[in-house]
């Protein structure tokens, strides 16, 4: 069974359609690029499957089970995590603290010496240990985005979106920051990331599945996706078909 399945999904916005009739599935422990030029609707498609946005058509399914009709925190709670392209710290927090909000309010939830273990392993495990009593709003800009992908750990997702995570890294954080996906997926964990990096599509993902303007363009092996002449009109022109 699909781990993840979208049907005939649509969100239109007035008189835009932002998405238009997109159909995939993901298998449990896939990591699969999710592609497309800007404005071609793949936040959007995140923000539905997150919860964040209600569809306008279509149905969206976990192991199963419809949560297109489900709000973001009960999404969370059936295993959807997600991190934002503009991170989404609490700054007035530390770091440890940021993380503590997820385990506080996750199904499980957890509190006093165990959350605080909990949260040194998460920390240790995106590259932040020891780094609980640091400020939120003192961290760097890769830091920042460990913490939010600790902070999405934390609910152990069965299904992690990662909307652009690798966006604006120098080469010594991208390389770091593909290690760290890299053992995220080794892990099990099932991933769908946007992403424009194309030296990190084809390092972390197997299948990608493109869009342009709101539909789904292809889906197939990275290697092949990335070759095809219509894939590589949408991004760059016909000139260079």
């Amino acid at each position: 069974m699909s781990l993840l399945t979208l049907s005939n999904v649509t969100k239109r916005f007035g008189g835009l359609t932002a998405v238009n009739d997109l159909s995939f599935t993901l298998t449990a422990g896939e990591s699969v690029g999710l592609l497309g030029p800007n404005g071609s609707g793949k936040t959007t498609a995140l923000n539905m499957i997150s919860g964040y946005l209600p569809v306008t058509a279509g149905t969206i399914a976990l192991d199963g089970m419809t949560i297109s009709t489900l709000g973001p925190e009960r999404i969370a709670h059936r295993g959807v995590a997600r991190t934002f392209q503009l991170v989404r710290a609490l700054p007035s927090l530390t770091v440890g603290e940021n993380v503590l909000a997820a385990l506080a309010f996750r199904k499980a939830p957890l509190w006093g010496s165990e959350a605080e273990a909990k949260i040194g392993a998460l920390l240790e495990s995106v590259g932040l240990a020891g780094r609980q009593q640091e400020q939120a709003s003192n961290l760097t800009y890769i830091d920042l985005k460990r913490m939010e992908l600790a902070r999405a750990l934390a609910t152990e997702p069965k299904l992690l979106l990662l909307d652009e995570w690798l966006a604006g890294l120098n080469p010594t954080e991208l390389r770091s920051g593909i290690d760290l996906i890299t053992r995220l997926r080794q892990s099990g964990i099932t991933i769908l990331l946007v992403e424009h990096v194309m030296d990190a599509v084809r390092a972390l993902c197997t299948r990608c599945i493109v869009m342009n303007t709101g539909s789904r363009l292809a889906d197939g092996p990275t290697a092949d996706v990335l070759a095809d002449k219509s894939v590589i009109r949408a991004y760059l022109g016909d000139d260079h078909a």
